[in-house]
C-alpha cells in the first residue's frame, strides 16, 4: 500500500468490519484490554452498542446529544419558499398556505436559516441520543447510544468524536459496513484494522470496505476471525492487494463460549494477549508512531 500517515501524539485506530456479526467489537475491546493503560475504547456503533456488554464500565455521565432544527415563525413567513429550494434534504415544504417542517429529515446544516430573505427561521434542538463516559479499569470508555426509531447516526457519532482525549491511543469501534456512519466513524483516524471471517459473505463485505478505506486514504490492515473455517479466498484476495494480515483468531469453541458470556479472549485464553499485543506492535512499527 503507497498511502501516508499523520502522525499526531497518540495513535487513533479504526476497528472497522465490511458487515455486521464478524466480531469487530471482539477485536476492539481485547485491542483496548490488552494494552490496558493510557487507552480509550469509543463505541461508534451507537444504533447497536455493545462493547460495555465485555468492559463492564462504571458510567460517571451521561449527556443528552442533540442536533439543531428550523422553527418558522408563520407571522414572519412570506411562503417564498426560497428555504425550500436550500435544503437539500426535503426536510421543508411550503404549501399555498402554510409551511412544514420534517425534523427526521433535517441534518441541522442552517442553511434554510442562510436562505431566508425575511429573518423567519429561528433554531431549536431535538434530541437524537446520549453519550455515555466513564472507565472500565484503567480504560477510559466513551460510547454514543441512538434513540430508538432515529433515521441518522452521523451527527450523534460526530459528537462522541468531538469527546475523544488527543493523549490517549484511541481506539474506535465503529459502524459495520462502508455508508455514512462507517465514513463519518472512521475518517481522521491513523489506521484502520478492517475485522473479517473467511467465508464467500465476509469477503464480498470486505470488499466493499476495502475500497471505501482507499477512497479516505487511510492506511489498514486485515484481522481474520474465525480462522479454519471457510475457505482460503480472503487471504488470497489479501496477497493479491498487498494488504498486511495482522492477526488470526482460531475458530475455536473455548474463544466461542468466552465471548457469549461476555468475557475478554485475552483475559481468558491463554497465549492471546500476546498475539494481540504482537498485532499492536506491527500497527505501530508499520507506520513509526512516536519516532
Amino acid at each position: 500500500m503507497n498511502m501516508s500517515v499523520a502522525v499526531t501524539e497518540k495513535p487513533i485506530i479504526s476497528i472497522a468490519s465490511g458487515k455486521g456479526g464478524t466480531g469487530k467489537t471482539t477485536f476492539a475491546v481485547n485491542l483496548a484490554s490488552t494494552l490496558s493503560e493510557n487507552v480509550q475504547y469509543v463505541d461508534l456503533d451507537v444504533e447497536a452498542p455493545n462493547g460495555h456488554l465485555f468492559l463492564k464500565p462504571y458510567v460517571d455521565k451521561e449527556t443528552e446529544a442533540k442536533v439543531p432544527i428550523p422553527v418558522i415563525n408563520d407571522k414572519k413567513c412570506t411562503l417564498c419558499g426560497k428555504c425550500q429550494e436550500a435544503c437539500q434534504f426535503n426536510a421543508l415544504l411550503i404549501l399555498e398556505n402554510s409551511s412544514m417542517h420534517f425534523p427526521e429529515l433535517c441534518h441541522g446544516c442552517g442553511a434554510c436559516l442562510l436562505a431566508c430573505p425575511v429573518g423567519a427561521i429561528d433554531e431549536d434542538y431535538r434530541p437524537i441520543g446520549k453519550i455515555q463516559e466513564g472507565n472500565s479499569g484503567k480504560i477510559k470508555f466513551l460510547s454514543g447510544i441512538l434513540n430508538e426509531g432515529e433515521a441518522k447516526s452521523p451527527p450523534l457519532i460526530a459528537q462522541v468524536k468531538n469527546k475523544i482525549s488527543s493523549d490517549l491511543t484511541t481506539i474506535l469501534d465503529c459502524s459495520p459496513g462502508s455508508s455514512c456512519p462507517a465514513i463519518e466513524a472512521i475518517e481522521g483516524s491513523n489506521y484502520v484494522v478492517m475485522v473479517t471471517e473467511p467465508t464467500p459473505f465476509g469477503l464480498h463485505d470486505l470488499r466493499l470496505a476495502v475500497e471505501m478505506v482507499r477512497v479516505l486514504k487511510i492506511p489498514f490492515g486485515v484481522v481474520i476471525n474465525k480462522a479454519g473455517l471457510g475457505d482460503g479466498k480472503v487471504y488470497q484476495y489479501c496477497k493479491e492487494e498487498n494488504i498486511p494480515i495482522l492477526l488470526e483468531i482460531p475458530f475455536q469453541k473455548n474463544i466461542a463460549a468466552e465471548c457469549s458470556r461476555g468475557n475478554l479472549i485475552v483475559e481468558k485464553i491463554p497465549g492471546m494477549k500476546k498475539r494481540f499485543l504482537e498485532c499492536y506492535n506491527k500497527i505501530m512499527r508499520q507506520f513509526r508512531w512516536g519516532r
